[in-house]
């Protein structure tokens, strides 16, 4: 019966998309960016991923919202232009149960969709335009292209990965691999040039399908008010590329939609009924209860942080053609599948109450993105992005200007509370690459080892020699 529901509903879309009345004047053009990857790809990758957001995210299996957003999803799909369709690509909306405002889309189709976005919108026209934004990425491919221009340092299983990039940190821990700087990460974490074509992308495709684009400006701004620490994670994933308000809004005029579609009885009808359910939990609370990877329910594996003290010899490690550094031989090398690598001493290492990798000795070397090209910019964000997944971080008071392999780069130390219970320190270094990108080297020690473990870390930086061709 639902099925008959959502179909009749989309035949209803399609004729209104036809019968809207949309006045074009010099629209922005827009060229998908350079791809390595083929359709087939975006579409296997993004199979996997969502199959793992499933496993782990609280997915609303109910009708009435189902229905709901499956029908803004296909109505948008039906306005895509026709030089960005892809036959293989398979179209899911799908509602998920948690209070941020969020949604994403991954390659080759399924997108899903916040409870928080919903009841956050003001009309039907915010939640399509939020939608329309994510279904101009999968359209013009941006998962892909981005995954494309990743460093040849970038490694990793991608399905693995995108979850972290998803739901954040630990909760507790500083460093989690596979979180926020993975190759997954590339597919949701999007830059200033790609956000600003979903925009205007999505600004056509919603005037095609007959609502007024400067309903997605209006959306921006709901999220945006609620920014800052604890804000909305889909202000991390898509920055503003600046002025977005304002350019949606005179790409708007240029898309003027007699009667759009604003504010519907079905949009009424959703709104009344999520007010009927349980408050929806945060993205962490969910994940937590209910989330976990399979099989690692129960079995967190805190490090012990009993360890030996750093070997006064060191071993020196090649990682993948980017540098070589060295580090304490009695320290292992651990990699997690994503854009960074750990070295720690046995003891110091496990998986947390997430599943995910922990450690409380050793060092983290791996790339961020760079958007600004301005080295202290940069290292802010990549210290948001830790605090982000873990709120009991310290904010740096300063930076001190170090020289790192013969380039600028920048120190900072900061506090946190382990997932093991204690107080830790965590230093952090960085340095910029040929292509703008941040290398890192992150360090981690009881806060009352931090004196003993100081020194170490600073040899291990002092050793390393970076192969990008930058000098």
């Amino acid at each position: 019966m639902n099925r008959m529901h959502a179909l009749t509903s989309r035949g209803l879309a399609s004729v209104l998309v036809c019968a809207a009345a949309v006045f074009v004047s010099a629209q922005t053009a827009i060229t998908p960016p350079p791809n390595n990857y083929t359709p087939e790809q975006d579409v296997e990758l993004g199979r996997k991923a969502a199959a793992e957001a499933r496993q782990q995210l609280p997915i609303m299996r109910d009708d009435a919202v189902s229905s709901y957003v499956d029908d803004i999803g296909h109505r948008l799909v039906d306005a895509i232009p026709p030089e960005l369709r892809h036959s293989g690509f398979r179209y899911s909306f799908e509602p998920v149960n948690v209070r941020e405002i969020n949604a994403f889309a991954l390659p080759g189709g399924p997108m899903f969709v916040n409870r928080g976005m919903l009841e956050a919108a003001h009309t039907e026209g915010e939640v399509a335009g939020v939608m329309a934004h994510e279904l101009s990425h999968v359209a013009l491919r941006h998962g892909t292209a981005q995954a494309s221009k990743a460093t040849k340092y970038e490694i990793g299983q991608a399905a693995g990965a995108v979850l972290g990039a998803i739901i954040g940190g630990g909760w507790g821990q500083v460093i989690s691999q596979g979180t926020q700087f993975g190759l997954g990460a590339a597919f949701l974490r999007f830059s200033r040039e790609y956000e600003q074509q979903a925009d205007l992308e999505g600004s056509h495709i919603m005037a095609r399908a007959g609502y007024d684009p400067r309903d997605m400006a209006n959306m921006f701004r709901t999220i945006e008010k609620q920014g800052g620490p604890g804000g909305p994670q889909w202000l991390s994933d898509h920055p503003n590329p600046g002025n977005r308000v304002e350019y949606i809004t005179r790409e708007a005029e240029s898309l003027r939609v007699e009667n759009p579609v604003r504010d519907t009885r079905a949009f009424q009808q959703v709104q009344a009924h999520l007010k009927q359910l349980p408050r929806a939990p945060t993205t962490e609370e969910a994940t937590r209860n209910a989330g976990r990877p399979t099989g690692t329910a129960g079995r967190a594996r805190i490090p012990s942080g009993r360890v030996e003290p750093p070997a006064s010899s060191f071993r020196t490690y090649n990682e993948g053609n980017l540098f070589r550094v060295s580090v304490p031989a009695n320290w292992r090398e651990l990699q997690g599948g994503t854009s960074s690598v750990t070295f720690a001493p046995e003891g110091a290492y496990g998986s947390g109450t997430n599943g995910q990798n922990v450690f409380t000795h050793g060092v983290e070397f791996g790339v961020g993105r760079n958007e600004t090209h301005d080295l202290q910019t940069a290292t802010q964000e990549l210290l948001d992005s830790l605090a982000r997944g873990n709120p009991n971080l310290g904010r740096a008071s300063r930076f001190e200007r170090v020289n790192l392999a013969d380039r600028r780069g920048l120190r900072t130390v900061l506090t946190n509370r382990s997932e093991s219970g204690g107080v830790e320190n965590i230093q952090v270094v960085t340095t910029q690459l040929r292509d703008g990108n941040v290398l890192y080297a992150i360090g981690v020690a009881p806060q009352e080892e931090f004196g003993s473990y100081r020194g170490v870390f600073d040899r291990i930086v002092g050793s390393l020699e970076i192969s990008d061709g930058n000098r």
